[in-house]
């Protein structure tokens, strides 16, 4: 049975009530409204039941471990306001539970993102997208993966996400795809341009893959 997109599967203890973003949201929104244009974020009709997908987030603070992340089912908003955002206050990955705030509720993926988090404190940003292309050229591409039977948004995913780092399978790349979570990609980095362009620089490559495939 196809697993819906979009269901939030964590304990989540949210209140809701409108929130200050302690940072500019103008570099979020344009990378955001860049990965809208390229399909990574969005909603379509002939994808996913017309469930919206992908999301992005960005810490708000080197030392900080509450971050920022696109609302729940935000995905057929093409520019996002401060409401469409929620912040993460406190996040336990392993307890399958997370503290937010905000005017709408995190997106499904967010103990993913805070699990990435967790793992460097450097990581700045993370953006979750959804790539046919990429996802299905894994291997060939010799990505680093979660595997096929680790649901999204789950403590089975959050634990994967940590293997991932502790392999030292992260250490060329800084994106990873979810087997288990049709055609989900995840790219994080320093900042937000990091994040974005490690997430290009593979849908390129996977387009010319298929490109290739096809001039032979």
């Amino acid at each position: 049975m196809k697993e819906q997109e979009g269901v939030i599967k964590y304990q989540l203890n949210h209140t809701q009530q409108s929130i200050n973003p302690p940072l500019s949201l103008t570099e979020i929104n344009a990378w955001r409204t860049i990965a809208v244009r390229l399909d990574l974020i969005g909603q379509i009709p002939e994808r996913y039941d017309n469930i919206g997908f992908g999301n992005i987030s960005q810490r708000i603070g080197p030392r900080s471990d509450q971050f920022i992340i696109s609302g729940t089912q935000t995905g057929h908003i093409n520019q996002l306001s401060p409401e469409h955002y929620c912040l993460i206050v406190k996040a336990e990955p392993h307890q399958n539970r997370l503290h937010s705030c905000g005017l709408c509720k995190p997106s499904s993926e967010s103990l993913t993102h805070a699990s990435i988090y967790a793992q460097d404190n450097t990581i700045q940003a993370v953006i979750h997208a959804h790539s046919p292309e990429i996802w299905k050229h894994t291997l060939a591409l010799g990505l680093p993966h979660t595997s096929a039977d680790v649901p999204y948004g789950t403590v089975e995913m959050a634990t994967a996400v940590e293997q991932l780092f502790q392999s030292g399978n992260l250490s060329q790349t800084s994106l990873f795809t979810m087997l288990g979570h049709e055609d989900g990609v995840v790219a994080f980095g320093k900042n937000m341009q990091e994040a974005a362009w490690e997430l290009i620089k593979y849908l390129s490559l996977a387009i010319g893959i298929e490109q290739q495939r096809i001039n032979r």
